[in-house]
């Protein structure tokens, strides 16, 4: 009985899904558009299911597509890593990149990084995913996750990207209203702008005086009528003047340069926020994963020396 699935049928149909439609695909692949069409009409029938609607002018995948090409991607990713673990292939980043990060610093931040690298490495193939909250770093769902804090896990590799800080900050004209707050109790009396992220308990700001032995935090239980788990809606939020907000350096430093936004109790640390990106360790050697990390810390780099010079 012949294989419902063959190992040709896995790059085929992702050019296809990567193509858009079957002339397109034609092109890719330098076969005639009826080739392309009999191919697939040769896999959905072994297979048992539609993979494509199809129509004039353009094609979409069935769920059973979708289903599909993932598995298709995963399974040539797979041996794009153990060519490369073999030694059997050149070192050249190609195939699937699975790339997660917040959403705020994702958008305005990584999203044009890829833009960059994929103009660098044609032969790779992102797929960026933006999310509220990271994914567990010992879950297989993405290649490299973009995050802020190295996760407490030694099973995956956590490499250092750039510094970060999270700043308390607010509008000169609310501060111009309300008043500027001399010490962290003094948060109570303020509106403060709420953002529901990650795993720290919602609305509590802790901040850190003096260094060594004689460091001290406080914890302190904030208010507001506002919140978020958007940061670039909180962030206009705090321009418009509703409130003080804390928020990552990188995403608020060009409204501080321009003074849009105004640095509240300065003299108080708040939990570092350093950008790293995680990946299991098996993805160590894949080229891609290497090109893309090391892409990624030379380009935050010359962004943070721009900064400062």
């Amino acid at each position: 009985m012949a294989p419902a699935i063959v190992p040709a049928d896995l790059g085929f149909f992702s050019a296809l899904a990567s193509a858009g439609s079957l002339s397109a695909a034609a092109r890719e692949l330098g076969v005639t558009t009826p080739a392309v069409s009999k191919h697939l009409a040769l896999m959905e029938s072994r297979i048992g299911v539609l993979l494509v609607n199809r129509s004039t002018r353009r094609m979409s995948l069935t769920p059973e597509g979708e289903l599909y090409l993932e598995h298709a991607r995963r399974i040539l990713g797979e041996i794009d890593e153990m060519e490369e673990l073999l030694g059997v292939a050149k070192a050249i980043p190609k195939g699937l990149l699975r790339v997660n990060a917040t959403l705020g610093f994702g958008r305005s931040h990584v999203a044009p990084l890829i833009s960059k690298f994929i103009r660098k490495y044609r032969d790779v193939e992102v797929q960026l995913q933006l999310s509220v909250n990271p994914p567990a770093p010992t879950e297989d769902l993405f290649d490299v996750c973009v995050r802020f804090g190295a996760p407490p896990d030694s099973r995956v590799i956590a490499r250092r990207l750039a510094g970060n800080r999270r700043l308390l900050c607010a509008a000169p004209a609310y501060l111009a209203k309300f008043g500027i707050p001399r010490v962290p109790n003094d948060l109570t009396k303020h509106n403060c702008i709420g953002i529901r992220q990650g795993e720290e308990a919602y609305g509590v700001w802790r901040l850190a005086s003096g260094r060594g032995r004689h460091a001290r935090t406080e914890a302190v239980k904030t208010r507001g009528n506002l919140a978020t788990n958007d940061g670039e809606i909180a962030v206009n939020w705090a321009l418009e003047g509703h409130g003080i907000l804390m928020r990552a350096e990188w995403d608020i430093e060009r409204y501080l340069a321009k003074g849009r936004l105004v640095q509240v109790l300065p003299q108080y640390y708040t939990p570092d926020a350093d950008i790293y990106a995680v990946y299991p360790q098996r993805h160590q050697l894949a080229a891609r994963v290497r090109a893309f990390v090391d892409f990624l810390t030379l380009s935050f780099t010359q962004q943070a020396r721009s900064a400062k010079g």
